[in-house]
């Protein structure tokens, strides 16, 4: 079968990864073309484009390169129309995926959406684009299935593929991942500023200005591979932080403490165990849009899923060094606080069903290939 992927960021480009191998258990002549990135790459499928080239982040960005991004659509019509796939495989990257989720139904491709787009907090009105034009949602979170249940869309739960991820890697030994990274004795508090340039670039710096109240502390952000180290450093300037790429699990394992940029990464902090404040801060013209549109309680996956506050969110206004020192000392010293997080973890696993969701998405797009 021939399968086309699009995954528009790096969260996506794991969890799609994960997909194609589970679907290449089931379809030993599986063949992907995808818009994703080196997971995807390493997993066996030929990058059409990468999603550094993808990320645009807030309503100014969008408006902005809005050239480039119908190109990329156009571009990707034309690709989806000359390889013909089986079907096509959507995961999350909304804005983008449901215009082609209308091209390729109308025309004949089969459609799936893995990892639902976040229809449930804003714009609702998507639900029907996607009753009309996608066969199948596999969603991740539970009260997704019960959202387009209520709307008549064809809907299975699966789990969470950050499980299946999580247990798949090896956790680097202490001394070895202290010795890699040339860190000393002090604990480490954990800065996790986001995966787009623009929104690192306004995390990374506000995260910083704590540094002097928590000198007893080494400060340690986590990069990824698609942003330059020059980058990174020219926000760190000449503080003492360690900086390292792409290994963000084995950080969080060793961290007392993380201070995270709202997205996939705030899940991935409490699933590892590490007590965390979620942060946001976007432009002016983003963060009034959002408060007109935006129809949720919370902004972390966490409190989302467990419906209440378990992590504190700073965002826009509230994310100043005055109250992220705050947060910190009550998520380093108050052992109550530690404590009640670390159980609120655990329930949140539980929440989240069991490993295997890889596998099981797998085994619904295949079936329902088998079938046709």
């Amino acid at each position: 079968m021939k399968y086309y992927i699009i995954a528009g960021e790096a969260s996506g480009d794991l969890h799609a990864a994960n997909l194609m191998r589970a679907i290449r258990e089931k379809d030993d002549k599986a063949e992907f073309r995808v818009w994703g990135g080196n997971r995807m790459k390493a997993a066996g499928g030929v990058v059409v484009k990468h999603y550094r080239d993808l990320a645009f982040m807030g309503f100014a960005e969008v408006v902005k390169n809005l050239p480039k991004i119908l190109k990329n659509i156009s571009f990707c019509k034309q690709d989806i129309k000359s390889y013909k796939p089986d079907v096509l495989i959507l995961v999350d990257y909304p804005g983008f995926n449901l215009r082609i989720a209308e091209f390729a139904k109308k025309a004949g491709c089969r459609v799936i959406y893995y990892i639902s787009p976040q229809v449930w907090a804003w714009k609702q009105t998507r639900v029907k684009k996607i009753r009309k034009y996608v066969d199948k949602m596999i969603v991740i979170l539970h009260f997704e299935k019960d959202f387009y249940s209520r709307h008549g869309v064809n809907v299975d739960f699966v789990g969470h593929p950050l499980l299946d991820a999580l247990v798949q890697e090896k956790v680097t030994p202490k001394e070895i991942f202290y010795e890699k990274y040339l860190l000393d004795e002090r604990p480490v508090i954990a800065l996790l500023p986001g995966s787009r340039k623009q929104e690192i670039a306004r995390m990374l710096s506000i995260m910083l200005e704590v540094m002097p109240d928590f000198s007893e502390y080494q400060f340690v952000v986590a990069g990824i591979n698609t942003i330059t180290l020059k980058f990174y450093r020219s926000i760190i300037g000449e503080r003492e932080v360690k900086l390292l790429i792409n290994d963000t699990h084995n950080l969080l394992h060793y961290a007392e403490a993380a201070i995270v940029t709202s997205g996939t990464a705030t899940l991935e902090t409490a699933l590892i165990g590490t007590p965390e404040v979620v942060c946001y801060k976007g432009s002016l013209l983003s963060y009034w849009i959002a408060t007109k549109l935006v129809n949720v309680k919370y902004i972390s996956l966490v409190n989302l899923i467990m419906d209440r506050l378990v992590v504190k969110e700073l965002i826009q206004h509230d994310f100043t060094r005055e109250n992220l020192t705050e947060e910190l000392n009550l998520l380093l010293k108050d052992q109550s606080t530690r404590k009640r997080i670390k159980n609120d973890y655990r329930e949140l696993h539980k929440k989240l069903g069991e490993e295997g969701a890889s596998k099981r998405a797998a085994g619904l797009i295949v079936g329902m290939l088998e079938s046709r």
